[in-house]
């Protein structure tokens, strides 16, 4: 499954929308010229086949000795299910913290120590969520092989953090690729490029908005 189907999938459906004169505003307070919400994949059953038939190529071809999927929460756990199916894999999930009843279980599903396991996310921004999620397999004696995801960013702060904690990620779409298709297919204005990647390399910089950048 190359990037660029998966652009044109997830523009179509507006899983990512570009609004470069209007800018959305993260939970961060960060001004983003992009909106991103992988969960419409579900609802889109052609564009959901290609992205987790496009999965199940990553973890085949990166990950060929993978024994668990597992799923960030809540936006991977219904991908990490749909490609544990197509692989034939057991699957579960990493609750972002710990249930304060029953077994108070953070990992939901059968995980042993030793076990050889990939993360399935929706997108990767600076990496934070994800790398709590590996932690927390790592504490609990899973040998993580790597990230699995539809979408990223690309921002240097999230590839230095991956680094830094040494996990690979390998991801169906890019936030480069998808600006290109966009201007290519007349979502957005060619000259609009220029701005969106200046976000991408310093989303803390507003210069990019009206076009200064």
């Amino acid at each position: 499954m190359t990037a660029e189907i998966i652009a044109r999938d997830l523009l179509k459906i507006q899983a990512v929308f570009f609004r470069p004169d209007e800018p959305f505003t993260w939970a961060s307070g960060i001004k983003s010229p992009v909106y991103c919400d992988n969960r419409l994949t579900l609802t889109a059953p052609a564009v959901r086949a290609d992205v987790e038939t496009g999965l199940a190529e990553l973890v085949r071809t990166y990950y060929p000795e993978v024994e668990v999927l597992m799923g960030t929460s809540t936006a991977g756990i219904a991908h990490a299910a749909i490609v544990g199916h197509l692989l034939a894999l057991p699957m579960g999930y990493v609750r972002s913290g710990a249930k304060d009843h029953g077994r108070k279980n953070q990992i939901e599903g059968k995980l042993l120590p030793g076990q050889k396991v990939v993360v399935v996310e929706d997108l990767i921004s600076t990496g934070g969520s994800v790398l709590e999620v590996v932690k927390v397999l790592r504490d609990a004696g899973a040998e993580v092989l790597g990230v699995a995801s539809i979408f990223t960013y690309g921002m240097q702060k999230g590839l230095e953090r991956l680094a830094e904690a040494g996990v690979e990620n390998h991801s169906l779409c890019s936030f480069d690729v998808v600006a290109r298709v966009a201007a290519e297919e007349n979502y957005i204005r060619p000259e609009d490029v220029k701005q969106l990647l200046a976000f991408r390399d310093d989303p803390s910089d507003e210069s990019w908005i009206g076009g200064q950048a």
